[in-house]
């Protein structure tokens, strides 16, 4: 049976962004206490990274003494897609030691973002600073700005971040996120045409694919088996939240069919953040999404 894992954003949402190490400790604390088995974990930015390669013996006993397994370490480094080579070069290289902390840790998976394109954002830049949900963006778009040439950079970026996966052994994913380069289901589609590995998958979002009123049985259906994880979350589909498992309106019955159907054997990830009571909702979503799944037969 498909199993329920916790995703980084509890440790986000309650301790920042990203959590300083004591607090990344003390949030897989309580993400065993919640009653989880899996985890995962975040290197975000450059410092972060450095704290945690640091202090990685400490965290591997520290895991291994909760009997929580890492099931998907995300690199997050956004100068992956700037325009200035130096900048991606040092980025990938870091993307590269964040695989290595993997193979530590003994997780199958990597995953990173698409990031927001290189526009002059007159509103808050997504996720720059912070992980919030329900923002209104806008932008002027440069006169030197070009999208043909910037898709180009993005391919070659994502390819060689896969490359770099697979040669540690690791799975390659990605999600589409509201707000950045790859933001929906068709777009992750081309990008996976684009770099064309078998190694390459995709991280099922249902927060941020059902606020782009997609209709999440059907991405599923056009996904298929590209998918290899799924980051679970509800909302309204009018706004990106990620709120609680039956606190929206998604068709979860739906979904976990879908999955079902395309022979989905990977880990469901709880995927709530910025909500009152979080220890509260988590513990009652993975009660609610293990039932679904039993109910399903996934």
């Amino acid at each position: 049976m498909v199993k329920v894992s916790c995703c980084w954003l509890y440790a986000i949402s309650k301790y920042g962004y990203p959590p300083i190490l004591d607090n990344m400790f003390k949030a897989l604390e309580e993400i065993s206490d919640m009653g989880f088995e899996y985890s995962e974990i975040e290197a975000l930015g450059y410092e972060n990274l450095r704290e945690i390669l640091e202090n990685k013996h400490r965290l591997k006993e520290h895991v291994g003494s909760l009997n929580i397994k890492i099931v998907n370490v995300c690199p997050i480094f956004h100068d992956i897609i700037s325009p200035d080579e130096t900048a991606r070069k040092r980025a990938l290289k870091a993307f590269s030691e964040t695989c290595e902390l993997a193979v530590y840790l003994n997780s199958q998976m990597v995953q990173t973002d698409t990031f927001t394109p290189p526009l002059k954002f007159i509103s808050d830049i997504p996720y720059k600073d912070a992980i919030n949900f329900g923002k209104t963006f806008k932008v002027d778009v440069d006169l030197g700005f070009n999208w043909k040439l910037f898709w180009r950079l993005l391919v070659d970026a994502m390819r060689k971040c896969n490359w770099i996966a697979e040669e540690h052994g690791l799975r390659f994913c990605l999600e589409p996120r509201v707000g950045e380069s790859v933001s929906n289901t068709d777009a992750m589609l081309r990008l996976a045409e684009a770099i064309d590995s078998e190694n390459f998958g995709v991280v099922l979002d249902t927060g941020h694919l059902h606020a782009q009123k997609e209709i999440l049985p059907l991405s599923v259906e056009k996904l298929g088996n590209l998918i290899v994880y799924v980051h679970a979350s509800d909302n309204d589909g009018r706004d990106n939240y990620h709120l609680g498992i039956g606190k929206g309106t998604i068709d979860w019955i739906g979904v976990l069919k879908a999955l079902k159907k395309h022979g989905f054997k990977g880990f469901i990830g709880l995927d709530i953040g910025h909500v009152p009571n979080i220890e509260r909702e988590y513990v009652e979503s993975k009660a609610k999404l293990e039932r679904l799944i039993e109910e399903v037969g996934l």
